[in-house]
Parts: C-alpha cells; sequence; structure tokens
C-alpha cells in the first residue's frame, strides 16, 4: 500500500447523501409553550415586538414614516402595524423557513436597504416570535405590503399548527398602505389568552412603554391607547411637580407610596428610569423584583439580577438598549454589561443614600428606621457610606437605643458585648457603674461599633470581658464576709453542681440582687467537657481533643441588696439551700437565655421549697431565729 501510494494512488471518497431535517411543528410549539416561555401570554409580546420592529426598519430608511401598531379584538385577534412589511421572496425566506428572522441574514448581516443602522434598535434577534403564536392559535395569516418596492403585491401567508402552509400574492389594494397584519384565529383551549379583558391586559402589560402608539380597539369599535411616554422621559412644571409624577406612576404601578424616589440615568448603557425606596421594611433575602424594558418592551418584571444584593430595600422600573435578553426573552443575560450596569446602579443609590445626611437628615432617620439592617450590612464594606451614616445607626446600649455618635459623646470608651444574651446579664450593673455597653449581639452591630475608631478618633471600642465588670464591684468588708461564710460555702456547695462559683461583692443597682456572669462559649465547652467525661472510647477522645480552660460561671450576690442580707443570716441548712437556689434561678431568669430542663427543675424546686418554708414557718424570720418582725 506504501508504493502504490508513493505512485499517486488516491482512495475513493465514499458517496454522500445531502438530507433537510424535518421539523414536527407540534413538538416544537410544545417546546415552546412548556420549556422556551414561561406562559402562553408571551404571544402577544411577539407580535407587539414583531411590530415595532418593522416600524424601526421602515422609519430607519424613510424617519418621517408613520408608526402605528393596532390590536383589533373580535372572533380573530389581528395585529397590524405600518412597517417595511414584506415582498414574496421575503415570505418564502422568512416565513416558511423556521428560525430564520428578517432581521438577520446567515451571516449576520441585516436585510433590506438601510437596516443595517437599524439593527441596534430591533428588539428580538432569535427569529422565532411567529411561530410562539401557535401556542394560541392553529391558523395564523399574514397579511403584508412592502414598503421597499411600492409596486410590490400584497402577499399572504396562511400557516396551520400542523406544518402545512399556502402562499399566494394579491391585488396591492388588498393592503392600501405598507405593512403587515398578523391575524390568528384562536384554539380552543387557550381562548382565556385571546378574550377582550385579558388581550388588553397583556398589551398594557408588555407595551405600556413602546415608543410607537399602540392602539387596542374592542369588539365594540371602541379604542384605547395603552402606552405613554415614562414619566422620567416627560417634562414637568417645577421639580415638586416631577416628584409627585414619579410617584404617581410607582403608585399605579408597584401599588405603593415610596419613601422616596431616586432617578437613574445612565447614557454609556442606554438605561433611564426610577428606583422606588420601599416604605415597609422587607428582609435582605427577600429580593424585590426589578421591572426592565428592553427598548420599551416589557422584558421582565422580577429582574433580582438587577442591583446588587444589599439594594434589597429598593424597586425598581428601567428601560434600557445595552442588555442583552435570553432566549425566551423574559430575563436577563448575565455578562460584562449587567455587571457593569448592577455596579453603576449601585453606586447611584449609595450616593443618594450618602447625600441624604446633608440635603434631608429627617429624610434619612425615616430611612434608617426603617431600614437600618440593609444600611449595616452595606457600611461593612463601604468605606465613605460608613463615615456618613454609621454616626446615625441607632444601637441598643446601656444609655438606651441611641446613636453611637450620643453614646461616645459620654463614653469615650465602648464595650461590645458578643451577644444580646451577654448584654442582657450586665447592662443593669454596667449602667450603674457607668460602663459603656453596646449590645454586639444583632446581625453586623459588633462589626460596626469596632470600625467606630476609623471615624471618630480618640474613640476606644473594645470587646466586653467579664473581668471588666468584675473589676467594678466591690469587695465587701471583711467582717461582713465573715458573717456571710456559712450560706456562701453552702451555696458554693449547691451551686457548684451547675459549674457556677458563688462570690459576695457590693455593686450597683441594689435592687439587683444577684448578676450571673457566664457566656455562650463557656458553656458549650462546659457541656462539651461534661460529654466527654460520660463517653467513652473514639468519641470521648475526640471530644477531649477539642477542650479548653474554660472559667466556671459566677453567681455574684449583691451584699446591698435586703434579700441577699437577709439570706445570708440563714443557719437552716435546708433553707439555705432552697434560698441559694432561688436566687441563682432568679439570676438565670434575668439573663434571659433558653433553661435547660435541670435549670427548670432548679427553679420549681426552689419555689416550692420557700413557699413550703413558710406555710410551717409562719412566724419566724428567714433565719429562724425568733418572732417575725415585719408583722
Amino acid at each position: 500500500m506504501r508504493g502504490r501510494a508513493s505512485e499517486g494512488f488516491r482512495p475513493v471518497p465514499p458517496s454522500e447523501t445531502a438530507h433537510t431535517f424535518q421539523v414536527d411543528l407540534r413538538g416544537l410549539v410544545d417546546l415552546l409553550s412548556h420549556h422556551l416561555y414561561s406562559s402562553p401570554r408571551v404571544y402577544l409580546r411577539e407580535l407587539l415586538q414583531n411590530a415595532v420592529d418593522a416600524i424601526t426598519a421602515r422609519q430607519a430608511a424613510t424617519p418621517d414614516a408613520p408608526g402605528t401598531i393596532t390590536v383589533r379584538i373580535g372572533d380573530t385577534l389581528t395585529v397590524t402595524d405600518t412597517g417595511i412589511g414584506l415582498t414574496e421572496a421575503d415570505v418564502h425566506r422568512f416565513l416558511a423557513t423556521i428560525g430564520r428572522s428578517s432581521k438577520r441574514t446567515a451571516e449576520g448581516a441585516l436585510d433590506g436597504a438601510g437596516l443595517e443602522s437599524a439593527r441596534g434598535e430591533f428588539i428580538g434577534q432569535f427569529g422565532i416570535g411567529l411561530l410562539a403564536c401557535f401556542v394560541v392559535a392553529d391558523e395564523i395569516t399574514v397579511l403584508s405590503r412592502s414598503a421597499a418596492d411600492p409596486a410590490a403585491p400584497t402577499v399572504e401567508w396562511r400557516g396551520h399548527s400542523d406544518g402545512r402552509y399556502t402562499i399566494r400574492t394579491l391585488p396591492s389594494s388588498a393592503v392600501p398602505e405598507p405593512g403587515t397584519t398578523v391575524r390568528l384565529v384562536p384554539r380552543a383551549d387557550n381562548a382565556e389568552w385571546t378574550s377582550p379583558r385579558r388581550v388588553v391586559d397583556l398589551a398594557r402589560h408588555y407595551g405600556s412603554l413602546l415608543r410607537h402608539e399602540v392602539t387596542v380597539v374592542g369588539p365594540d369599535g371602541e379604542r384605547e391607547r395603552i402606552n405613554d411616554t415614562p414619566p422620567w422621559e416627560q417634562t414637568h412644571r417645577s421639580p415638586l411637580a416631577r416628584r409627585e409624577a414619579l410617584t404617581a406612576y410607582c403608585r399605579d404601578l408597584f401599588d405603593f407610596t415610596p419613601l422616596d424616589t431616586i432617578e437613574l440615568d445612565l447614557p454609556a448603557a442606554g438605561l433611564r428610569g426610577v428606583a422606588y425606596v420601599l416604605p415597609t421594611p422587607v428582609s435582605p433575602a427577600q429580593r424585590a423584583g426589578h421591572r426592565v424594558h428592553l427598548k420599551g418592551m416589557l422584558l421582565t418584571d422580577q429582574a433580582r439580577e438587577l442591583l446588587p444584593d444589599w439594594a434589597f430595600f429598593v424597586r425598581c422600573v428601567v428601560d434600557t438598549t445595552s442588555l442583552r435578553p435570553t432566549a425566551s426573552r423574559e430575563s436577563l443575560y448575565e455578562d460584562g454589561t449587567l455587571s457593569a450596569v448592577r455596579d453603576a446602579l449601585g453606586d447611584r443609590i449609595r450616593d443618594w443614600l450618602t447625600g441624604l445626611a446633608a440635603s434631608d437628615p429627617a429624610l434619612l432617620h425615616r430611612f434608617i428606621d426603617t431600614h437600618h439592617l440593609a444600611v449595616k450590612a452595606l457600611a461593612r464594606y463601604d468605606d465613605e457610606l460608613l463615615r456618613v451614616v454609621l454616626p446615625w445607626l441607632p444601637f441598643e446600649t446601656t444609655d438606651g437605643n441611641v446613636t453611637l455618635e450620643e453614646f461616645a459623646r459620654t463614653h469615650p470608651t465602648l464595650l461590645v458585648t458578643r451577644s444580646v444574651e451577654e448584654f442582657r446579664q450586665v447592662a443593669p450593673i454596667a449602667a450603674a457603674a457607668g460602663l459603656g455597653v453596646v449590645n454586639g449581639g444583632y446581625t453586623y452591630d459588633r462589626d460596626l461599633v469596632h470600625r467606630l475608631p476609623e471615624i471618630r478618633p480618640g474613640t476606644s471600642v473594645s470587646d466586653l470581658d467579664p473581668a471588666t465588670v468584675t473589676a467594678h464591684l466591690d469587695a465587701v468588708d471583711p467582717t461582713a464576709e465573715l458573717r456571710a461564710a456559712a450560706f456562701l460555702a453552702v451555696a458554693r456547695e449547691t451551686i457548684g453542681v451547675h459549674d457556677c462559683h458563688v462570690v459576695l461583692r457590693d455593686f450597683q443597682p441594689v435592687t439587683a440582687p444577684a448578676l450571673l456572669l457566664d457566656n455562650r462559649e463557656a458553656r458549650h465547652e462546659r457541656s462539651r467537657s461534661r460529654l466527654a467525661a460520660e463517653s467513652d472510647g473514639l468519641w470521648a477522645d475526640i471530644l477531649g481533643s477539642l477542650r479548653h480552660e474554660t472559667p466556671r460561671a459566677q453567681l455574684v450576690l449583691n451584699h446591698l441588696n435586703p434579700l441577699v442580707r437577709q439570706a445570708i443570716t440563714i443557719s437552716e441548712r435546708g433553707l439555705a439551700v432552697t434560698t441559694a437556689e432561688a436566687l441563682y434561678g432568679q439570676a438565670l431568669l434575668l439573663s434571659r437565655r433558653p433553661l435547660k430542663a435541670s435549670e427548670s427543675a432548679l427553679l420549681n424546686r426552689a419555689f416550692i421549697g420557700l413557699l413550703t418554708h413558710a406555710m410551717h414557718n409562719p412566724g419566724t424570720d428567714a433565719d429562724g431565729s425568733g418572732p417575725r418582725k415585719d408583722i
């Protein structure tokens, strides 16, 4: 074989036969209706879109050409446009070939004189719009007269959902003016989508911002224009009138009165619109769906990807020329352009927010009262916004709910708790001692308070250490400590089984009988140690390897409190045990953390014990030494 090849031998190529794909039109329509499009209602959007593109093409060649779209409702549904129309050759090329579009050729260039410059103004790019109408109709008729050739006859294309179609030419008089009329014969099983009221609603839903006049003619001949110039493109007599018009548009469109309006204008992206600030708080996870129009045609009213995640407190309506739709034209295509637009819109909303501090502090207060969580989320990572809004944000402190600016004036050193529970434990004692403590247990709060020195030099911020609170608790007189030794010994034995040590101190306020100093990490460590002691084998080794030295909780009894002063004189052991458990239980309740089963049992036991003692000793003091002096 090598020798024959060197002598010029060439193998005979295999024979080839060209074939054409056969398309099951019913199957393709089912694919469109159940997988590409979210609902049969898109058929009217596709008809309006084709009409707009036809008018755009005609006006590219003849700028003063008329641009109107008329939807007529009756036994059949017709959509008529004054666009460029189709010649007989166009009909053969575009309507008889599935997937072909009059807005492009195989090489990507547009057909027709003057259409190349109009390509950027076309809405549709996928050439399947007319096919979508078979979702609601068994028969579609297209009557068209080309504006490119005045002598061209009227062409009729009639297609059926089973794949059959016919083409014939008619006299020019059949369609007096250039343009196209599409007539649908509704299917019985989808008649709801072509009912008069539904057609009007769909036309207004999709076409309310179209640049060309869109009119719906009802069965009774009544005409209704369904589109208008958006308020952000209208001229208003004053800034107040403009604001009122934008607000009224929000009420009509979204059914709420916004806290404020933020105009959006990105010339480089061909985008204009409005962001409406929601008047009620929403969860950050509940991102609003934004209304996006593409060259006037509604693309989607659920575009969550239009804005950054942190901007969940606004809802937008925009019209754009640069963003790309997906194949179904029901959502935005994620690309570099969308990413750049998202960042630019985020900057615009941030600029509005930072500007409120200087222009409208009252509105800033209302906004923060409503959407403080959103502002805190953004300020954590945005240095400029942090400097502007952090002094205005409210925080829970030992002085009440105040701003950090106000709190830092009286407390140069700020202590921040790691949890809400820890704050509630120490707040009364810290307030009485003059300590400035901020509750850092809420979302974002601890991180933000730690950044306060960046914008307020001279302010010190640190996490609250239980030792800091203990340092502000005065030691009791040694004589008093000695008198309380017997009770303290019983209390330490009784409460020690709960991994808690008991000490006696003097502190304010006098009304607080006891303070429980503990934190979540310490409790978790003690639980892990207890599980390790109760386990064996591999599980015990794992828990043991995770063990860290953790201080025990402390029950600090307030020697200044009358109840504690009386308790430490108790000499009867049983009553002393019950009293110690009662003081521990009260301190647990004041901490407001969930109680374990053993702690709930302790509270019940202490209450029953004190009640039993009172019933059996109605005439004696708590220490059992003599008649009650308060009777």
